[in-house]
């Protein structure tokens, strides 16, 4: 079994987007994927809104596989609103949070607050760049912030931090910190330090489709200095005690 816990429906793609992701599922046989939209760094109300309503459409064309992360911007007054009803209505399971904000700034407590009232996780894009850092790109100090401010929220920390040596270092004694292996640079070598670090069993599977390569995400953890225990922790097992499947 392997669960996709990072995924995403792109702006003006989604169609496409959603026949990559499908064949990759029946293809490799991948038992639940969990999507979000994205398309602008700092997306108004509409955009927000169009995202998370084609991941929902998604999530009605294949029940029981795709699963949604609701995408927010905390910059915009709604986002309360907007996490509201994607999850009581629509059924979403998690917080998708991106560039818009540092993963600590103020405006995103509110969010976490209400995810811990839902017992559900915050996603957050978490990358560590020699060149190109984003203005508001949450790293890995960011989250340890965010979850030492909020020790009872799970948060996912994509990428590895973006380089797992400064981000899996950040949040190493943060048990509430999980981390996924999706988009960053794809490395075997990033797998064994991450579980020397944390342990496997707070590594997700992910591999941030459609932009990214199924093989090359599957084959690193193949690949790793791994138990096969360890490797159903990360496949599948984590992200069942995680989302309560």
């Amino acid at each position: 079994m392997i669960i996709d816990i990072h995924a995403h429906l792109w702006k003006d793609a989604y169609r496409e987007n959603k026949d990559n992701i499908m064949k990759t599922v029946s293809r490799y046989g991948l038992a639940k994927v969990y999507v979000s939209g994205l398309n602008s760094m700092y997306p108004e109300s509409d955009e927000i809104k169009e995202l998370n309503d084609e991941v929902y459409q998604f999530m009605r064309e294949q029940p029981g596989v795709i699963c949604g992360f609701c995408y927010l911007n905390p910059m915009l007054s709604g986002s309360i609103d907007e996490l509201k009803m994607r999850i009581e209505v629509q059924g979403m399971t998690g917080v998708k949070l991106w560039v818009a904000t540092f993963c600590d700034d103020p405006l995103v407590f509110p969010i976490v607050e209400q995810c811990i009232d839902y017992g559900i996780p915050v996603l957050v894009h978490s990358f560590q760049k020699a060149v190109g850092q984003l203005k508001h790109e949450t790293t890995g100090v960011h989250t340890t912030n965010l979850a030492k401010r909020y020790p009872e929220v799970s948060i996912i920390m994509a990428h590895l931090g973006g380089n797992c040596y400064h981000g899996v270092k950040a949040i190493r004694d943060c048990p509430n910190v999980y981390v996924d292996t999706s988009g960053n640079l794809y490395r075997r070598d990033d797998i064994d330090y991450t579980v020397a670090q944390i342990g496997a069993g707070r590594i997700l599977f992910g591999t941030d489709m459609p932009g990214a390569r199924y093989l090359v995400n599957h084959g690193r953890i193949e690949e790793a200095d791994l138990t096969q225990e360890q490797r159903e922790q990360i496949y599948f097992g984590n992200s069942i005690k995680l989302m309560g499947i």
